[in-house]
């Protein structure tokens, strides 16, 4: 699968993403440039890492999401070209309209670092058919501001869609409804406070987010 990392300035997880995808896939992705205005041929998924993109300035994501390249990303999306985007890059889909809601200031107001426990709220989607449906997972966190918003309209229309790929099974950040990650209602695009690309091996400390890249594999290879 030939796959992209999109690196945008202040990006600090671009190269554990591209290592999980160079592991699972076989294939180092391209590393695509913020001010780029076009994708590589034939792509078969795009990654929006972690990080702190133009400094956070603004609001988290905003400014990048304005960056030439995202706008390609959303003509892929479109096109059904499967999304991630982790952390820093769940903001920017957020902020570029792919996904609902924004990610606000912790509850706590503090950074949080640290492994978190979390549910498998829908097993069935491109991205998490690697794991069952409630499974109870263990995934790092690394935000300032993660804090999942949205009006009730949407949250239940997320739940209602199955749309909810995973949850917090302990507080984090004062999610809303406990809301880890969440998929767009084509099913193509994810975006996920918790980083999978940093639990792919043992030594790791578990391998539980390296699923998410073998199911997405499977998924987009099949």
């Amino acid at each position: 699968m030939k796959s992209a990392v999109i690196v945008f300035p202040g990006s600090n997880c671009d190269r554990d993403l591209a290592v999980a995808l160079r592991d699972v896939t076989g294939r180092a992705p391209a590393m695509v440039w913020h001010g780029e205005s076009a994708l590589p041929d034939d792509i078969g998924l795009i990654a929006l890492p972690g990080g702190f993109s133009y400094g956070d300035y603004l609001r988290c994501g905003a400014i990048s999401a304005r960056s030439p390249i995202v706008a390609a990303v959303v003509a892929a999306a479109g096109r059904g070209v499967p999304v991630i985007g982790v952390c820093n890059g769940f903001q920017i889909l957020t902020e570029a309209g792919l996904l609902p809601g924004a990610l606000m200031r912790n509850s706590g107001l503090d950074f949080v670092c640290r492994d978190v426990a979390l549910t498998v709220d829908n097993s069935q989607t491109a991205f998490t058919s690697r794991y069952e449906a409630g499974e109870r997972i263990s995934m790092p966190v690394a935000h300032h501001d993660g804090n999942y918003s949205a009006d009730a309209e949407t949250l239940d229309r997320l739940e209602g869609e199955g749309r909810v790929a995973f949850r917090y099974a302990e507080p984090v950040n004062g999610s809303a409804r406990a809301i880890a990650g969440i998929v767009n209602a084509a099913g193509n695009v994810l975006g996920m406070m918790p980083h999978p690309e940093r639990m792919i091996e043992t030594g790791h400390g578990g391998t539980d987010g390296r699923r998410l890249f073998e199911g997405l594999l499977e998924t987009v290879a099949a």
